[in-house]
């Protein structure tokens, strides 16, 4: 289908574009940015007065839940979230049941996103069989089915011997290795940051030195291995120095931090709200600031949505019993605006976090809209206000620590591949 998008603010942060432009697409790419092509009829004209023209976001953490989790969520309704939040683009973890450790289940997901026509979908493989920590995945085959890096997910690999095997062999062929850093004996049995709120409601407490023990260990090795490392989830102020540091040293690490926690702090639990039960957990105001710190001078390459719906049963329990995880593919543009009103920041430095940066953290060619392009878009109204209410999310998940709060910046559109997939 052509489309002509008119009369909006056209963002690129790959090229560096912030300016009143219209977009072209035709045959599922970008064919004109600026003046109409010669020869092109649009069969299609979104009218984007008012609105912002961007490249379709990438979340780098989002579970679908499938296969074995359908009861939390399906595959229909997380891509239907995933078009009303604008993002075009994801990378789901292993941690599925069963896990993704054999290439049959990766066709098999890729498959089915592919049917319907919505975000594309870039597995992350399991790094071991089962998740167990024991025996290597085979790397080559899930790669060619379609993997674009392995993982733990957030079940951590004990045996550093293990780990390092596996680095030095994803190093051997290229292969990227994202893992979350968390120590899995310091941790043991913790729902909350080890601070004072954890403390007054008597929770059982995650340290920070959790984080960065792991992530010392995940830094040396890949020092040793030279693997192309990705840290997933970054939580504490001492774990965001540790990644600068590495980065200083010219080492090939790079970093995601969840929106939740550009936002939120361990006061947030107030008493006991479950919704804010979330791994890693909610740390310090302190932390909070080092992570925007972080984002600002790029330590911080990515922000994902850490998209995790959970059953209401789950949620619905006493908050060290409750399940971790919230939804939030939906929130993720909001949210990230929000931080760029916060921290005074250009739109199009905030918006390279959710588009290009992710991309390239995945090695896919998406989060830009170059002439030539895949046609991945979203188009959004930056003034518009919305409450985050549960029955109102396309998720099946609806148990966020945002319901309440009012939100601004809504997508009107979100176009895949040339098509209209959604619209407002």
């Amino acid at each position: 289908m052509n489309i002509h998008i008119k009369n909006g603010r056209l963002i690129d942060p790959h090229n560096k574009l912030d300016a009143q432009q219209d977009v072209f697409i035709a045959d599922k790419r970008v064919v004109a940015i600026g003046k109409v092509p010669q020869g092109f009829a649009a069969e299609q004209v979104i009218d984007a007065s008012g609105l912002i023209v961007i490249p379709g976001l990438v979340d780098v953490a989002a579970r679908l839940r499938e296969p074995g989790y359908e009861y939390r969520a399906t595959l229909e309704s997380e891509m239907e979230a995933a078009m009303a939040g604008g993002v075009t683009s994801l990378s789901c973890p292993p941690d599925t049941d069963p896990p993704l450790d054999e290439p049959g289940l990766v066709e098999m997901l890729k498959h089915r996103a592919r049917s319907l026509n919505q975000s594309r979908v870039f597995p992350v493989g399991a790094l071991t069989y089962g998740l167990k920590g024991e025996e290597l995945t085979e790397m080559i085959e899930l790669t060619e089915a379609g993997c674009k890096a392995f993982s733990q997910a957030d079940t951590p690999l004990v045996d550093t011997r293990v780990l390092l095997r596996a680095m030095q062999y994803a190093a051997t062929f290229g292969y990227r290795v994202w893992l979350r850093p968390q120590d899995a004996f310091l941790a043991r049995d913790g729902v909350a940051h080890d601070g004072e709120v954890a403390t007054r409601l008597g929770l059982p407490a995650i340290p920070v030195v959790a984080e960065t023990t792991a992530l010392c260990t995940m830094l040396q090795l890949a020092r040793e291995t030279g693997v192309k490392l990705h840290v997933c989830r970054i939580s504490s102020a001492e774990g965001v120095e540790l990644v600068r540091t590495a980065k200083r040293d010219g080492l090939a690490v790079t970093c995601d931090v969840s929106m939740n926690h550009m936002h939120l702090s361990e006061t947030d639990i107030g008493y006991f709200d479950a919704n804010c039960h979330l791994m890693p957990p909610l740390r310090s105001l302190r932390d909070r600031a080092a992570l925007r710190a972080g984002l600002r001078d790029g330590t911080i390459d990515a922000i994902c949505s850490n998209h995790s719906p959970v059953d209401e049963d789950a949620k619905q329990l006493p908050f060290a019993e409750a399940e971790a995880g919230a939804t939030g593919i939906e929130l993720l543009l909001p949210l990230v605006l929000k931080w760029a009103e916060e921290e005074k920041l250009a739109l199009p430095d905030a918006l390279a976090r959710v588009t290009i940066n992710p991309a390239q953290l995945l090695g896919v060619k998406m989060g830009h809209l170059s002439v030539g392009a895949h046609a991945d878009v979203c188009v959004f109204d930056p003034a518009a206000t919305w409450k985050v209410e549960p029955a109102a999310l396309k998720s099946q998940g609806k148990n966020t620590p945002f319901n309440g709060y009012t939100m601004q910046g809504r997508v009107r559109h979100t176009i895949v591949e040339g098509k209209v997939a959604y619209s407002l």
